[in-house]
């Protein structure tokens, strides 16, 4: 410390120091904030595009198990069918 400075300029120095590094706390705080606000709609889109995602995703399985029970359906006529004209045949 500056022996010439007085007394109520250091203090004055040390409150000027600690009134910048509040304000560049205050600052990183506002940066912090302003980020997660930011990245939580991101959060709440990503979230719900997810969410019709999995209903597409639902609704297409569903249709795809739709089209294999028909598939067996129509292979066991088929079966049915073959094993009828092998029975009758002479």
């Amino acid at each position: 410390m500056d022996p010439n400075l007085s007394r109520i300029d250091r203090i004055d120095a040390a409150l000027d120091r600690l009134t910048e590094r509040h304000q560049a706390l205050t600052e990183s705080v506002e940066l912090l904030v302003a980020e997660h606000r930011q990245l939580t709609a991101q959060h709440h889109e990503l979230a719900a595009q997810h969410s019709e995602l999995e209903k597409l995703i639902a609704a297409r399985f569903t249709e795809t198990l739709g089209f294999i029970n028909q598939l067996a359906r129509v292979a066991e006529a088929h079966e049915e069918r073959i094993h009828r004209l092998e029975k009758d045949k002479p």
